[in-house]
């Protein structure tokens, strides 16, 4: 062998030396180096070709050797994990009986309903996820994947199908619950429910479902945050709220919605159903459905047909320090403040006291000298997110409870029995036929989504009233931090008048 293909072939396994991942470089080249000694060597002396030695296998360093058996072990923690629970996850396909409903008249606060085609091209078909609850056939999703449904399909892990049917659904919570005869050769598996209050924050979670009709697909992340707060219902006026929300980092996308998110054991704990995004693809940050609500909700679907919330009677909000101020608070206060009392609702008639005096906070009114509620039955309630965990979580019409309130700086234990929540929230006899600042903003809301004429999540609202063509109007402002739109809303009819971008 001449000279210089002997130096090209140690050179080039000098180079395959390089380039092994994780090794000590100097250690593996000079190895090399005593194999080409040792293979060439002889074929050198006698000037004759000697076969290519095989390069030695890479070794991971002794430092790195832990490090790699943990990620190796959690790799196949993982694989086996989603191989126990991807057949109890369903994909659902719906056909849906509204024709003018397309994704861009979705509110924000679900953007995965019904993602599939324009409102204009009836029949408006879409896709979700699902996971079986139980082996009678029950399979719990979201309310939105199926609601106002003709036809639904659910497909199983093994690419067989059924239809299903719908058993009840709870708008509230976004939560449905439909019923499916497996077909033959599909067991159902119902997965198992975490303890409530098991998560914390950095914990890791799961998301399996079919995002974008992908199905079985798996996400990891972790917990970013919980006791979030999510506004449900459509339409002018107030909202009810949906209480501890899960916040994901884990991808989750168009079509999971329904889907479970989990631990690291398989255990449900929330249901994934919305995203924060403008372009509705993950951003990271989703949410889910705590599986405290599922345990609730869920069983009282199937049972009755629907779930009866607890019923207070007040509406209000979270002392924090822009509020402290106007209210004339000191420092440190935190509760709900009670804003309004439903006259004649459970609240009032146990005494608890709303504001008087009206002030303005950022273009909405609210009136001074309500109770905080510190407590309900010796629960903390730091905020007014506390006080309706509670409610939906732990009590239940026609169980009395203690309200803790602060008034005028003293303690205050009041005995209240509360009620059933109606569907929507009544209104207070001075709103019946007006249009509240809080119902022109959500209307005004509504306007630039469906229009779109913001590209960006709203970061900025004011509303102010004014007249416009002789009415009485509410001019409401949403920024997105680059453009703003006004939206000019009628004071008595909610009639949008005018909406444009600046």
């Amino acid at each position: 062998m001449n000279t210089k293909r002997i130096l090209t072939l140690l050179t080039a396994m000098l180079l395959v030396a390089f380039v092994l991942a994780g090794c000590n470089i100097a250690q593996v080249g000079q190895n090399v180096v005593d194999k080409v000694q040792e293979e060439v060597g002889p074929a050198l002396a006698q000037n004759e070709l000697a076969p290519t030695p095989t390069p030695a296998p890479a070794q991971i360093p002794a430092k790195h050797q832990d490090a790699l058996a943990i990620a190796l072990a959690q790799q196949e923690a993982l694989a086996d994990l989603y191989e126990q629970v991807a057949p109890s996850v369903v994909n659902i396909q719906v056909t849906a009986s509204h024709p003018d409903l397309g994704q861009e008249d979705l509110p924000e606060d679900f953007p995965f309903g019904l993602p599939g085609m324009p409102g204009d091209l009836p029949p408006v078909r879409g896709e979700g996820s699902g996971w079986v609850y139980d082996d009678q056939g029950h399979i719990v999703t979201n309310n939105h994947v199926v609601e106002g449904a003709t036809e639904i399909l659910v497909t199983f892990y093994n690419g067989l199908w059924a239809k299903a049917e719908l058993v009840a659904a709870d708008p509230m919570a976004d939560l449905a619950v439909i019923k499916v005869v497996p077909p033959k050769g599909v067991d159902l598996k119902p997965l198992p429910l975490a303890e409530p209050d098991s998560l914390r924050v950095g914990y890791s979670v799961i998301a399996i479902g079919a995002p974008f009709g992908l199905e079985e697909t798996m996400t990891t992340g972790i917990v970013s945050a919980i006791g979030r707060s999510f506004p449900v219902g459509k339409g002018p006026g107030p909202r009810y709220s949906l209480p501890d929300v899960i916040q994901t980092d884990a991808a989750i996308n168009p079509g999971n919605s329904g889907g479970p998110l989990l631990d690291l054991t398989g255990r449900v704990v929330g249901v994934n159903f919305a995203i924060e995004s403008p372009v509705r693809a993950n951003s990271g940050i989703g949410f889910a459905i705590p599986v405290s609500i599922v345990q609730r909700v869920i069983p009282a679907l199937i049972q009755d047909g629907k779930y009866e919330y607890a019923y207070l009677g007040i509406r209000g909000q979270s002392i924090d320090p822009e509020l402290a101020k106007v209210l004339d608070l000191p420092e440190g206060v935190l509760g709900a403040y009670v804003d309004e009392v439903l006259p004649g609702g459970p609240a009032d008639k146990g005494g608890v006291k709303g504001g008087s005096e009206v002030v303005d906070l950022d273009g909405i009114q609210l009136r001074k000298g309500g109770d905080i509620i510190i407590a309900i039955d010796g629960q903390p309630v730091r905020n007014f997110n506390d006080l309706v965990s509670y409610l939906v979580t732990k009590a239940s019409p026609g169980q009395e409870v203690t309200l803790t309130v602060l008034r005028d700086g003293k303690k205050i234990d009041l005995k209240v029995t509360l009620g059933k929540r109606p569907e929507q929230p009544e209104p207070l006899p001075e709103e019946a036929g007006k249009i509240t600042p809080k119902a022109a903003i959500a209307i005004a809301r509504d306007t630039v989504e469906e229009k779109g004429l913001l590209k960006g999540k709203i970061q900025e609202t004011t509303v102010m009233p004014d007249t416009y063509e002789g009415r009485d109007v509410w001019v409401v402002e949403l920024s997105d931090g680059k453009n703003t739109a006004v939206v000019i809303v009628d004071a008595e009819t909610g009639e949008v008048l005018s909406a444009a971008t600046q």
